[in-house]
Parts: structure tokens; sequence; C-alpha cells
């Protein structure tokens, strides 16, 4: 009997047919808890329009990547039998054999990165044959199913890891564990406010992974990578299923802008085959007024109010309704979102902890030793002077003055005076061309949705909402001066949680 060694490892399956993990597969999912090996299970790359399923993979940050092959044969299958390889398969001295996974990897990598993929190794999972019972078959096997790159059921976990630990390490050094894996699983790859990469934390990937479902909420606060996971989170269901209508509601105009051009960065820097045209992304009041519309009914002009008739009708608008920082919109508005959600999914994002969750991110990206500074002093002769003195080394689109709609016309009228680049007003209600964002920026609190910068200057302090000084804080990257002239409840309540 003669078995032809194929290929088919990587080939894409339903998960329902996978079968149960073997004593040896087992062993091999839990080698990370005794080295620095890295395991990810069950993963799918994508690229373009393509996609490739890999039941599992693992890192070692020293070697590359390791591919593992399940095969079920026993050694009664194999006693008799010649093994020979396939005619379109040719022999490495590196892997088992050149596949076609290794060639999607390879083109991805490449693809983002510019550079070689890392060394990729592949391996045999032999879940009913034992170390012995190997040294009794054909020549033919040894020949192209070398001892060394097998992994039998007799293995304990330190022989495994000593296999995997033999195969030689490249004479240059990898690049980081992010680097090689966030350039391979985009859809689990955190771009924090400086382009910065990360991989998702296992919280992010089982949020992105999960199918969306009736109601949801998401909490988590600004800088935990929210914003990217609802994204990917997007991207990998769309891919999955392309007819999903999604709707992605932001506060305002510009930060629906804002998401817009995230979301193009994303797909393309992912080489992901996917139109952000077919993902609408629009403001409360956009919503109503189409509702409205709908209804043959006058339109709202500027203020967000839910009327009764709204509540009496439906309004099947997506199968996916997505809200991003629902926090920082009325109470009304989100009892019509459930309203209008009955024959969709709907997904809450908010910033606060709450108790009953969907889902949950702990990990903040944000640098953590954020300098907070709290002044009394007057407000705003003392904005003025720490301008004056961030100026003197930094550039004037890393500044953010948040303050109250007053404050912001009186600022801005002295800093005309006061420095060589203009202030920019910040108005949310204005898209993205209409205004630039590369100046020293003046904003009231309900202004600054998806807007971040290096050092953030708080004034008017206790006339905003906890929601919005919450959200302040978490949008500066360095610095956060808060000047005062009184004390308030509002200003005890910040002092207790951000104060050194």
């Amino acid at each position: 009997m003669k078995l032809s060694f194929l290929p088919n490892l990587f080939s894409k399956y339903k998960k329902s047919l996978k079968t149960p993990d073997s004593i040896i597969l087992k062993e091999l999912k839990s080698v990370n808890e005794q080295s620095d090996i890295l395991v990810y299970e069950e993963i799918t790359i994508y690229h373009h329009s393509k996609s490739f399923f890999i039941p599992l993979l693992l890192l070692d940050p020293s070697r590359g990547i390791y591919l593992f092959e399940h095969k079920d044969w026993s050694y009664d299958d194999l006693k008799n039998a010649k093994i020979e390889k396939a005619t379109h398969q040719d022999a490495s001295e590196e892997t088992l054999a050149f596949e076609k996974s290794h060639e999607f990897i390879q083109q991805k990598f490449y693809e983002i990165t510019q550079k070689a993929c890392v060394p990729i190794h592949n391996f045999l999972i032999m879940g009913h044959l034992n170390s012995s019972q190997y040294e009794h078959l054909d020549a033919s096997f040894k020949e192209l199913l070398p001892q060394e790159r097998i992994m039998f059921n007799d293995l304990s976990k330190e022989e495994i890891i000593k296999k995997i630990k033999n195969i030689h390490m490249p004479k240059e050094t990898l690049p980081s564990v992010s680097d090689i894996m966030g350039n391979i699983l985009v859809q689990y790859t955190i771009l924090d406010s400086q382009n910065n990469l990360h991989m998702a934390t296992r919280e992010q990937q089982a949020f992105i992974d999960a199918p969306f479902s009736s109601f949801e909420i998401l909490s988590s606060s600004t800088g935990s990578g929210k914003t990217t996971s609802i994204l990917l989170k997007i991207i990998v269901q769309k891919l999955r299923n392309p007819n999903l209508r999604i709707m992605i509601i932001k506060p305002t105009t510009l930060s629906c802008d804002l998401l817009k051009r995230k979301f193009i960065h994303l797909v393309d820097r992912a080489c992901f085959e996917f139109s952000i045209t077919e993902i609408e992304i629009i403001t409360p009041f956009e919503l109503l007024n189409r509702h409205l519309k709908k209804l043959k009914k006058p339109t709202l002009e500027s203020e967000v109010h839910v009327s009764e008739i709204l509540m009496n009708k439906e309004f099947d608008v997506a199968d996916v309704i997505l809200c991003d920082d629902s926090d920082m919109l009325s109470n009304e508005f989100k009892y019509y979102l459930k309203h209008i959600q009955r024959k969709s999914n709907l997904l809450l994002v908010k910033s606060a902890k709450l108790l009953h969750e969907t889902y949950a991110f702990s990990k903040n990206f944000v640098k953590e030793k954020k300098k907070v500074i709290f002044t009394q002093a007057n407000p705003h002769a003392k904005a003025l002077q720490i301008i004056a003195s961030l100026l003197e080394s930094h550039m004037p689109k890393e500044i953010l003055v948040v303050c109250n709609a007053l404050s912001k016309e009186k600022l801005s009228d002295d800093l005309e005076y006061f420095i060589k680049d203009k202030a920019i007003l910040l108005d949310s209600s204005k898209k993205l061309i209409d205004q630039d964002l590369n100046h020293l920026l003046i904003a009231t609190y309900s202004e600054i949705n998806s807007i971040d910068a290096r050092f953030v200057i708080l004034m008017d302090v206790c006339f905003a909402s906890l929601v919005e000084l919450e959200y302040a804080f978490n949008i500066c990257q360095e610095s956060v001066y808060v000047l005062y002239d009184d004390e308030c409840e509002k200003l005890n309540s910040l002092r207790s949680d951000f104060e050194e």
C-alpha cells in the first residue's frame, strides 16, 4: 500500500467536523506555560479577498513560526505501507514541504512590511503513533517524514519543547512578536494614537471573533483600542457575511469623518479586500432626520430630539447598529436605538464601567505615567502662560484646550496676537475637509470626540459632566493641566482619581 503525503493541512474546513483533541495536541497547546512559545489556535489569515484557516500555529520569538498538520494514522494503518511525495510537492531542508500556507503567510507579511517573512517550520502531529512504533515503519517514512519533525503521542511537554527548540536559530534577530503576528493576524492588530502596533488582548480577540447578538454592551475606556477593535470586528463579520448591513453611529460629524479616515488607514494597512462604502457612519441627528423624512414629518433643525411619533414607528436601517461613545449621547436617543433595534443587532459602546456589560477591555494602551497638574489660578491667564511655555519646545498641533463656549471665544481672541500659528476653534458639526486640525485646537467638552493630543489643558471643569471630564483626561497622551478658580465637587472627584 502506498500513501501520498498531501499538503492539505490548512484547507478550509467546517469547525463542526473538527476531531476531539488528542493528548499530544493538548500538550502542544499548553507549551506556552513552560516556555516563551506562543500558541494560536483556530486562526484565519485574511489577505485581500482570500482567507486561510489554520488549526494550530506556534511562534518561537527566536526561531520563527511553526505550523502543525494532524494525521489520524495508527501503526496498524502504516505498518505495511510505503509513503511517497505527491508529484506537485517540493521538499525543503527547513520544512516538511512547501505548502500553500507558507506562500499565503509570506505574501501577506511582505506586502505589509516589504520584508521577507520570518522562518516557517512544519511539524506533523501523530496522535495515534508513538516513537517506538515509528522505528518499525518503512524507510520511506523516515526519508520524507523525519523523526525530529513528528510529534508522537508519547512525548512529554518537555520533550515537545526540546524538539521545537532544536530548530536552528536564524543568523539575524527576528522582529518582535507584535511585528510578526500583528502583520499576519491583522484582524488582531491594535494601532494606538501614535500608530504603534500592539497585539489585541484575549478580551479583544473574543470580541472581534464573536458574531453580533441582539443587544450587547462593550465597556472600554478611551485608549483601550476599542475603536480599532470595533472596526476590526466589522471587517471580520463582513468578510464572513458580505450581505450584512452595518451602521455606526458617532456623536458628531467630525468624529464620523475621523472614524472613516481611521477605517481607510486600517483597511489599507491590513491588505483587506474591503470597501468602507459598505459601512454607513452617521450622527444621531442624521439618523433621526432620515426617520422623520420617511414618515414625511418636519426634520430637526439643530437639537437632537426624539419625538413620540418616532417611538411608535419601526425603522429598519441595518442588520447591525453600533453606537460608539454612547455615554456621550442622551438616554432618550439610546432608548430610541433600542426601539428601532427590534429586528436588528445593537451594540452600545461606553467608557464607563458597568455591572452587566457583555464585553469589557481591561488593558489600556495610553501612556500609564500621564502627568496631571491641578492649578488654582485665573484659568484664562494661566492657560496663556502654559501655552507659551509648551510652545517653546513643542508644536502647536500637540496642544488641545478644552473649555466652555464663552472661554473658547475669549481665549481665541487673545491667542490671535499671542502665537505665530493661528489657533483653530474646533467645530464638530463641520466635516474634516472643512477644518485643518494641524494647529493648536480649542474645543468645548462636547466637541472632542475622537480627538487626541499630547498636552491637554482643561478649563471650566465644574460646568462639565464627569463623563466628559473623564473622556478629556483619557484623550491626553502626556500631560493634563486642570485649571480652576473655585473648588467644586467634580474637581474633588477628579483629584481622587488622577492627582499624583
